[in-house]
């Protein structure tokens, strides 16, 4: 079961999880194999770590670290969502901050708005 933000609770449903991602990778170049793989790397996380109820909110950060590591872009879509941004300053937080890691990792890399 998952217990959602409101205490509810719902049968786990991977089919959610895998729309959520769609969604967020549309036009992005990530195959449905790699989702369908990124998927079962979120269950192998859920099922070791929790025996019978998992909060929402664990399988949303599991999903995001997960999709995070794909993708960028399809990343800060799932994150606005998952995250609820309030504004566009959060949505604008969060890529600055995938900006300055990919600076960190890359530093020969030059940016494109400088």
């Amino acid at each position: 079961m998952v217990i959602k933000k409101d205490g509810s609770r719902v049968p786990y449903d991977r089919g959610k999880i895998l729309t959520g991602l769609q969604k967020a990778c549309y036009k992005r170049p990530v195959s449905e194999e790699e989702l369908e793989h990124l998927v079962d790397r979120v269950e192998e996380q859920v099922f070791t770590t929790f025996e019978r109820e998992v909060p929402s909110q664990f399988i949303g950060q599991k999903t995001a670290d997960e999709l995070q590591r794909v993708d960028d872009v399809a990343y800060v879509r799932f994150a606005s969502v998952y995250r609820e941004f309030r504004d566009v300053g959060e949505f604008i937080d969060e890529a600055r901050e995938i900006m300055d890691r990919q600076a960190k990792e890359h530093p020969d890399q030059k940016q494109l708005f400088e």
